[in-house]
């Protein structure tokens, strides 16, 4: 994502509920210029069930870009769902 390319963006801004007492809540919800939401997890190291909750997130939720977010150094990497 480049400079300019974010119109808004916020911290938690929801829960969605993926079955019975189970919910995921993305890190921020960020709105770009060409109207496409993003909902991003931002990860120092993924652990297998918030693999399986972004997916299934994804999935159930397909409106949304899901967008895992992880520091490697000095480098971000992006991995979309």
């Amino acid at each position: 994502m480049l400079a300019g390319e974010v119109l808004h963006y916020e911290f938690e801004p929801l829960k969605l509920r993926l079955a019975d007492k189970t919910f995921y809540t993305p890190d921020f919800m960020v709105v770009r210029r060409d109207g496409l939401i993003e909902l991003h997890e931002v990860k120092g190291f993924w652990e297998d069930d918030a693999r399986v909750k972004i997916k299934v997130a994804a999935k159930q939720h397909w409106m949304f870009t899901f967008v895992g977010v992880q520091r490697h150094g000095a480098h971000w990497s992006l991995e979309a769902f």
